[in-house]
């Protein structure tokens, strides 16, 4: 969770993921150490988060899979490059 004034930044990503790049079809996506390296929690626990945020990035089957469960993120909103979901929340 990263915060800039009233913006709260929060980047979930599947810990068997992190630090991997994923490449189709001339789509990427980087699982960035710098970016979605923080703390280790479970993923209710990060999926909680997101209440707190205003801006949510989440990368792996497993954490974006709980945010549909939950309610937020809607099923046609997610990407998939290589078999990994990636979606993304801005709340305005």
């Amino acid at each position: 969770m990263r915060k800039w004034g009233k913006q709260v930044l929060l980047a979930i990503c599947d810990a068997e993921i992190l630090g991997k790049t994923f490449r189709e079809s001339g789509k990427v996506l980087e699982v960035r150490e710098e970016f979605y390296k923080g703390v280790r929690t479970s993923i209710d626990e990060a999926i909680s988060l997101i209440d707190q945020s205003t801006i949510v990035n989440i990368i792996g089957c497993n954490t974006v899979k709980k945010a549909i469960e939950k309610g937020y993120v809607h099923p046609e909103a997610v990407i998939e490059i290589c078999g990994v979901l990636h979606a993304q929340i801005v709340k305005m």
